[in-house]
């Protein structure tokens, strides 16, 4: 696939400098007023979950229900590009890329040890470590990283990719999906606030994904260097990736990002297959068919479950974070998608996200996280409590070090782990770089300098949260901060959609 790059002269320089200028006004304070931050920040976010939390539930819901209409439907049929037009990439690749992009970097981390949050304080009522606890424990992150979750991205994406194809709009951004309500073009000041409100819930939400992910990569790096885990290695750890996908970005789509993916993909189930033969092997296969059972029977219950009597906080800290976070990831995942989704139909590009996206976080969470609590269950490795004394990055390379070859499985890890980084950020820097572009048409890409700024850029916040004391709940309360509005621009982007079909193809109903 050939592609165009755009020049300087087509940067929107006005998007540019206001996105600059915001992240730096966030980024210092956070810096220079550690304990006020978290404190805001925190505030925030129990404000937000509390009182706002039920809309990411019903957004979640509509989502689904919206998409699965629409790829069952006559539109699905639709071609996104001309009608002889093939994909640019085959399968493999653009099931590796769009699972790279999404959720790649969280999904290293949670896989491992999301279960060990549920069974001292399980859903439901359920009494703690209970037989149902562990097996609730076993399959909630199923469901977190489920069809709902990746309905969240998959919106978006049919949303910008529809007028982008079809209606030949040369702008691959956020705006461009609510293009029906923008009289002026997506140029205008509504589509540039859309705009902007993207920009920044995609610096926030990476904050998140590399605020997480970095300690993990420093505690395995310092388990194989005999290094000291400490703050400055993180903080080289966040340089490191932050070099990597720079340099991917620079070498563009299809020389960058593709490979790295590609190969990325092939050493992360390598790895999944090598922990399920040497690990326990019957007990993961058990337990991961009991957890996909569970979420099939419960899976309207869990989607719709608010704890309106007991109130225990699980949904809010959970289900309600997760949602928020996939909102505050989606406008960036679904214009990455829709670069990569030329030649493909609604149906194909939906049934591949909802279908594959969850398929593959679920390997994930059945083989790493059943293996860990297989060793919590006998007494191997008490994971929940060194994930109290030594904290969760260093509880995960422990988790790895119990398996034969340990060190050789932690190295493993790392280097999968410091790739989902890379691409994720790379197509991260990509998107911003397409947002703060004045026109960029099929088979046009951002200038080669945008994309290199973005790669940088990205990193300031991840950088400037490790200040901030408050730990992982600080770093997870900005992505729900940031994410709030960006549920009305869903609602927007759906209607948009939706009149845009009936205009092209007519009523469904007729």
């Amino acid at each position: 696939m050939d592609e165009i790059e755009v020049t300087s002269k087509d940067t929107d320089w006005v998007m540019f400098a206001t996105t600059v200028a915001t992240l730096l006004l966030v980024c210092i304070p956070i810096v220079g007023f550690q304990e006020q931050s978290a404190r805001v920040i925190t505030a925030a976010y129990d404000f937000i979950t509390q009182q706002f939390g039920i809309l990411y539930i019903w957004y979640g819901v509509a989502a689904l229900v919206f998409l699965v209409w629409l790829a069952l439907g006559r539109y699905g049929g639709i071609k996104l590009g001309d009608k002889d037009s093939q994909p640019d990439f085959t399968l493999f690749s653009w099931v590796g890329m769009l699972f790279c992009a999404g959720v790649g970097a969280g999904l290293m981390y949670w896989s491992v040890i999301e279960w060990a949050y549920y069974i001292d304080a399980p859903p439901y009522g359920l009494e703690a470590r209970s037989s149902a606890a562990f097996e609730w424990a076993a399959s909630y992150g199923l469901f977190h990283w489920g069809i709902t979750g990746w309905a969240f991205f998959c919106l978006p994406t049919i949303a910008i990719a529809y007028p982008y194809y079809i209606r030949k709009i040369p702008h691959l951004r956020l705006s461009t999906a609510c293009v029906s309500f923008l009289p002026n073009g997506v140029n205008s000041k509504r589509g540039r606030a859309i705009d902007f409100l993207y920009m920044l819930n995609l610096i926030g939400g990476t904050g998140t994904s590399l605020g997480l992910s970095s300690p993990m990569i420093a505690a395995s790096f310092s388990e194989l260097s005999g290094l000291e885990y400490n703050f400055t290695l993180e903080v080289l750890v966040v340089v490191f990736c932050i070099a990597i996908f720079s340099a991917s970005a620079y070498l563009g789509l299809t020389k960058g990002i593709k490979k790295l993916t590609d190969l990325n993909m092939l050493l992360a189930l390598t790895l999944l297959f090598f922990v399920l033969a040497v690990g326990p092997t019957l007990f993961i296969l058990k337990m991961g068919t009991n957890g996909i059972g569970i979420v099939l029977q419960n899976f309207i219950r869990m989607n719709t479950w608010t704890d309106p009597v007991e109130s225990s906080g699980f949904v809010e800290n959970w289900t309600i974070f997760y949602w928020a976070w996939w909102v505050a990831y989606g406008p960036f995942v679904g214009i990455f998608v829709t670069r990569i989704s030329k030649g493909r139909t609604i149906k194909q590009v939906i049934g591949g996200m909802l279908i594959f996206g969850s398929l593959g976080a679920a390997l994930f969470f059945i083989v790493f996280g059943n293996y860990a609590l297989h060793l919590e269950l006998n007494n191997i490795l008490n994971v929940s409590a060194l994930m109290k004394d030594i904290g969760e990055a260093a509880t995960i390379t422990q988790v790895f070090l119990t398996l034969p070859f340990g060190s050789l499985a932690v190295a493993a890890f790392m280097v999968v782990s410091v790739i989902f980084v890379a691409t994720t950020y790379d197509s991260a820097s990509y998107t911003l770089a397409s947002v703060s572009s004045k026109h960029l048409g099929v088979g046009e890409t951002p200038a080669r300098w945008n994309r290199v700024f973005w790669a940088f850029a990205l990193g300031v916040l991840p950088v400037s949260l490790m200040f901030v004391d408050g730990g992982l709940k600080v770093i997870l309360s900005t992505t729900i901060v940031v994410s709030l509005p960006l549920l009305f621009v869903g609602l927007l982007m759906a209607l948009s959609l939706l009149r845009m079909l009936k205009e092209d193809y007519g009523d469904p109903q007729r």
